[in-house]
């Protein structure tokens, strides 16, 4: 009686798996992560962004990289992140599952209009590297007395 309902048109499925691999291999996206803790291609290192109102804190986590060999720029409000991660293979064994990153990287992220790109610092400790960039002082809150 609702045989119509279990019938379905299994090429039209095989056209969306296609369609979906396509769109994986053009972005450089994988279809699904290795794990619950691997992150998205491209992602290398992870970065964390924080706000106040007197500067803007970009923390890089990167451990195991060579600070020297890191290059930060910021350009019209835009800082760059570059790099490159070697990690040693063994030779004699086989890797079962391998998330470190290895190679070269760039990170992008676009900063708020109101930074002064002549006022920041970077450290790297402990595997972050740390940059703080200044507002520029005309946008910063002041505080009005009243007399």
């Amino acid at each position: 009686m609702f045989g119509y309902l279990t019938t379905f048109d299994n090429d039209l499925f095989e056209r969306f798996r296609d369609l979906q691999q396509q769109i994986d291999q053009m972005y450089g996206t994988s279809p699904a992560l290795a794990s619950i803790r691997a992150v998205a291609r491209g992602s290398y290192p992870p970065i964390n962004v924080g706000i106040t109102p007197g500067e803007v804190d970009i923390f890089v986590l990167a451990a195991g990289l060579d600070p020297d060999k890191l290059d930060v720029s910021i350009q019209q409000n835009v800082l760059s992140i570059a790099g490159e991660r070697a990690v040693k293979e063994e030779a004699d064994g086989n890797y079962y599952l391998r998330e470190r990153f290895d190679g070269g990287f760039r990170r992008v992220v676009t900063l708020p209009d109101d930074v002064d790109a002549d006022k920041f610092d970077a450290t790297y400790r402990d595997g972050v590297l740390s940059i703080r960039v200044q507002r520029r002082e005309a946008v910063k809150p002041r505080q009005i007395k009243i007399n």
